[in-house]
């Protein structure tokens, strides 16, 4: 996309934070007390993380907030039916929830536009946060959730659970960190998913169950066009894209795995190419590559014709002179060079958990990964540690991407200084969009 046509699409996106192999964690003890929790953000990702951590910890949910009074019931009746005796009181209202509940946790779900205000919100009522990735739909709002957790030393779990799925635990400790590749110096990582929403919706009134304009928050207030739930992120107005949703998670379990802080630069090109007739305005092609010194690492998507390779269509391959590691999270393929592919599938744990396999909508594949994630959280809370996905390590993968989406629009190189807060190549405008009054900037 050229310039202009991109601020068309998207004038969200215009509108200061040093950034300095995960074991399996054995089930959580049950305290004295059970924990209270809330969850802001009942639709099907809240929800199934809500569920992951009844599995393995000890907690009384006490809330539950959403601004759709359906997806509130759903939630409600579906956590009766794991735990009989919960009584959640239930809000449309977050700032109520965290006011009257007083809760010990807080797991975050909500559409990404939300993240930051309901992340900061949570940390400064005393809570310790599950925010699911990426942290901000701007640089401004990461460096704001960091400086909430550190000021207030609440600790904060990013939902990238790559970094707790068993079989890429296995393949970090005994390939990557036993030198088996050898000497690496080229990534690459991409989503050939056709994932990018290509309905034509004609706008219509808004439910009675639904409140529209307090979903909408700090972000542009659209026509209403049909719940935009699940579909939400075909719009800039309310993400980051695919780059935004599907490339922070290989990008960063590229970073975990080779040990990798920021980029030095961030470079982008792709636009709507093929899918021009859908109401979307995020890209169905692009291309970013992000520069470290002597590595680089690049991401392609494409929402639209055949992958590649389609046994690893979302998916990272790290290519060193002794070996190639591709992995995603079904499986991982370590071929040593001039040998045989070894093959590792993902961990399922139907036996252990047997109500998995009834669970709606449930990614079976990545529910060890998300329940050992959620014990990694409550390791860090209880001994005062840092948890696998810090804030930290969420920012610089939530960061990057957006560098890589602000880069396409500015049409060069970019490159961030976490020490200075400062944008190198573009206007520092990027790094905050304009909020919709009367919102403010957490």
């Amino acid at each position: 996309m050229k310039r202009r046509a991109f601020l068309q699409t998207a004038p969200v996106l215009l509108t200061g934070l040093p950034l300095s192999a995960l074991p399996h964690r054995t089930p959580h003890p049950r305290s004295a007390a059970p924990r209270k929790v809330a969850l802001i953000g009942c639709g099907w990702y809240g929800k199934s993380d809500l569920l992951r951590l009844l599995q393995v910890a000890d907690v009384e949910v006490v809330g539950l907030c959403d601004v759709d009074e359906h997806m509130l019931e759903g939630a409600a009746a579906l956590l009766k039916e794991r735990q009989p005796g919960a009584r959640p009181r239930r809000y449309a209202d977050y700032r109520q929830l965290l006011e009257k509940e007083k809760p010990e946790i807080v797991l975050v779900g909500t559409p990404d536009h939300w993240h930051a205000l309901q992340a900061v919100a949570a940390i400064e009522a005393g809570a310790h946060v599950y925010l699911q990735k990426p942290v901000g739909v701007d640089i401004r709002e990461c460096e704001a959730v960091l400086d909430a957790a550190r000021r207030h030393e609440r600790v904060v779990q990013v939902g990238l659970q790559r970094r707790s799925t068993p079989h890429l635990v296995q393949a970090k400790r005994d390939i990557v960190d036993a030198g088996k590749l050898g000497t690496v110096a080229h990534v690459e990582i991409c989503c050939y998913y056709s994932m990018r929403d290509r309905a034509v919706r004609q706008e219509e009134p808004v439910p009675a169950f639904f409140d529209y304009d307090r979903w909408t928050g700090p972000a542009p207030l659209l026509p209403y066009k049909g719940l935009p739930h699940r579909r939400w992120r075909a719009f800039w107005a309310y993400g980051n894209g695919i780059v935004g949703d599907m490339c922070v998670h290989m990008f960063d379990m590229t970073r975990w795995m080779l040990d990798l802080g920021w980029p030095l630069e961030v470079s982008s090109t792709g636009g709507i190419y093929v899918e021009t007739a859908a109401d979307a305005t995020i890209t169905d092609t692009q291309h970013v590559v992000f520069e470290y010194d002597g590595l680089s690492c690049v991401w392609q998507h494409r929402t639209w014709g055949k992958a590649p390779d389609p046994e690893f269509p979302w998916s990272m391959k790290i290519y060193g002179d002794r070996g190639t590691l591709e992995a995603d999270p079904h499986k991982y393929d370590f071929t040593p060079t001039g040998g045989e592919t070894q093959r590792v599938e993902a961990l399922y744990e139907r036996e252990k958990f047997p109500e998995d396999v009834t669970e709606k909508d449930i990614e079976l594949h990545a529910a060890p990964a998300t329940r050992a994630h959620m014990l990694d959280f409550l390791h860090a809370i209880d001994t005062g540690s840092r948890p696998v996905a810090d804030i930290e390590e969420g920012v610089i993968s939530s960061a990057a991407c957006i560098l890589g989406n602000l880069a396409m629009l500015d049409g060069g190189s970019l490159s961030y200084d976490p020490d200075a807060r400062t944008l190198t190549g573009g206007d520092s405008a990027l790094l905050a969009r304009r909020y919709r009054p009367p919102y403010k900037r957490p």
